[in-house]
């Protein structure tokens, strides 16, 4: 009787965690199902122009236009930056592309990409309010502060290197006379 019980206890839990997995499986399946019947588009886009120049220093220029009003052209070079064991060759590009947004509007993107990063250039692209002349003031002060700090750790810096290496004070012959 004990081993009736259990097995239909089992048996019990087993149907409802079948039923459980059963149902995201199904869900799953519908889901995949009605994702199928959606039509899919992959009409190719011709490309219209193209041009690739490679030079053997690494310079090169790229340009293209595809069927879909994209024009883009795109040209580099590479450029030695650093000093000693530092120094590195970086490469630089500069170019634009455009393209006609969904809304009909054309985007028109100028961009440069160094040492210093991806910088890019375009009348859509959302630009920050202006710094309100309070705080810009105030910015000024700061740095001006900062820039003075500087000037007078990099004075201090000077005079103690121009100082004989007799006249410099140990400060720890002046700690022992203190605390000794």
């Amino acid at each position: 009787m004990k081993y009736v019980a259990l097995a239909m206890i089992l048996g019990l839990a087993m149907a409802q965690d079948q039923n459980y997995h059963g149902r995201n499986y199904q869900q799953d399946d519908e889901q995949h199902q009605a994702d199928s019947r959606r039509p899919t588009s992959t009409t190719p886009i011709p490309i219209l122009h193209w041009n690739k120049q490679q030079e053997h220093d690494g310079t090169y220029k790229i340009g293209y236009e595809t069927g879909n009003n994209i024009i883009a052209e795109e040209s580099g070079y590479i450029k030695t930056i650093g000093e000693g064991e530092d120094r590195a060759e970086a490469i630089v590009q500069q170019g634009t592309f455009s393209y006609t947004s969904p809304e009909g509007q054309l985007i028109t993107i100028h961009y440069t990409a160094d040492e210093t990063g991806f910088h890019a250039q375009g009348d859509h692209i959302p630009t920050p309010p202006p710094v309100s002349e309070e705080i810009q003031k105030g910015l000024d002060l700061i740095y001006a502060g900062i820039r003075q700090q500087e000037e007078e750790e990099a004075r201090a810096a000077a005079q103690k290197a121009q100082q004989p290496l007799s006249q410099q004070v140990d400060r720890r012959d002046e700690y022992n006379r203190k605390y000794q």
